[in-house]
């Protein structure tokens, strides 16, 4: 039997707990859901109402309309998990005419240079470091969205997402997946409320494997199942969200706030309000600007149920916050939060780029 390291088992191990002969699987395409951009990064996520600029096009499509500029590209790179994984969005959004933007997004949340041992030793039994290879763990998404304005029902936005999904562990296993997004915006007053209901018609990820002898033999050592070709549905998810702005000071200072529930419906999560089949976590997020040019934000968001070292039920939160700067057709956002373990000061630095070609403010 070939000798797989650590981490290479890990990766593997990823797989079978999750898809195997799944229709309905928890926690699928997860990757989907750590989000873009530094602003809403910041705020905790809180963002399927205020979101107003190139990154709507993975929040709440309909919030497309809200962009300010012909064209709009946005670029962002975070690094989780001590730098193990990157994560990597470019996207861009173009205005058609007064009433409908399209947008195209590219979504790549990889771990890179695995180190491959299942042939490290050779056939006569000895180790040969130079047998080492290695893969890379890649899940990757494009999104094509469109939005418009429904002229025949004031403050009314739309909007809808088709996404394209490819997910590949090296040459051991493949994913195809296809899924639907659809996003709505109304404004009342100075109010404005929002839904966002992604994978609306389920999501499907169609897997292939190709295991050689060794892998299938070390799964089955280890006591872990030997995958097989599958298909893999992700359940829709509910976002709902209210937001308000107030300018102060002659409208030189903005304070802002944005409050979402995530509703999902794949079983019990841990989290604060939860049924067999439904859970809800709320996410909290609030913006200060000075001048539309320089931005404040924080935000509390992963509000979980755990237990202490002393086995005491605790109520966990996620603290995130940021700052961004907008000059002319240029944005710089930055957030500094931490998607794994809340308990540990493992924090991940997020910077995101706006540039607005051809600007035209639209009234």
């Amino acid at each position: 039997m070939r000798i797989l390291s650590n981490k290479t088992l890990f990766f593997l191990c990823l797989l079978p707990g999750t898809i195997i002969n799944a229709q309905i699987a928890k926690y699928s395409n997860e990757f989907l859901s750590v989000g873009v951009g530094a602003r809403a990064l910041s705020m905790a996520n809180a963002n399927v109402a205020s979101v107003n600029d190139v990154t709507a096009g993975y929040w709440n499509p309909a919030g497309l309309n809200l962009q300010q500029s012909n064209l709009q590209v946005g670029l962002m790179h975070a690094e989780y998990f001590a730098g193990i994984a990157k994560y990597d969005f470019i996207g861009a959004s173009k205005r058609l005419d007064s009433n409908s933007v399209v947008g195209l997004s590219f979504i790549r949340f990889g771990v890179d240079n695995i180190p491959n041992t299942t042939e490290l030793i050779d056939a006569n039994g000895n180790v040969d470091y130079s047998r080492i290879k290695s893969f890379n763990a890649v899940d990757a998404a494009v999104l094509l969205s469109y939005a418009r304005n429904m002229t025949k029902i004031k403050g009314l936005k739309i909007g809808a997402n088709a996404k394209i999904i490819r997910r590949k562990l090296g040459d051991f296993a493949g994913a195809w997946g296809f899924g639907l997004d659809a996003g709505a915006m109304y404004d009342y007053k100075n109010w404005r409320f929002a839904a966002m209901a992604r994978d609306v018609t389920g999501t499907f990820n169609a897997w292939t494997y190709n295991l050689s002898d060794d892998v299938k033999q070390t799964f089955a050592v280890t006591g872990n199942e030997i995958p097989a070709n599958s298909i893999e549905v992700t359940v829709p998810k509910l976002i709902l969200g209210i937001t308000r702005t107030w300018n102060v000071w002659d409208d030189k200072i903005s304070i802002g706030g944005e409050l979402n529930f995530i509703n999902t419906f794949d079983g019990k999560r841990n989290t604060v309000i939860k049924t067999k089949a439904w859970s809800m976590e709320p996410a909290l997020g609030l913006e200060l600007g000075y001048k539309k040019f320089v931005f404040l934000r924080g935000g509390i968001g992963n509000i979980q149920k755990a237990k202490n070292v002393t086995g005491t039920d605790v109520t966990t939160v996620q603290p995130n916050i940021g700052v961004g700067i907008k000059y002319k057709i240029f944005g710089l956002d930055y957030a500094m939060t931490n998607i794994g373990n809340v308990a540990t000061s493992l924090y991940s630095h997020i910077f995101t780029v706006k540039i607005d070609i051809n600007k035209k403010i639209v009234k």
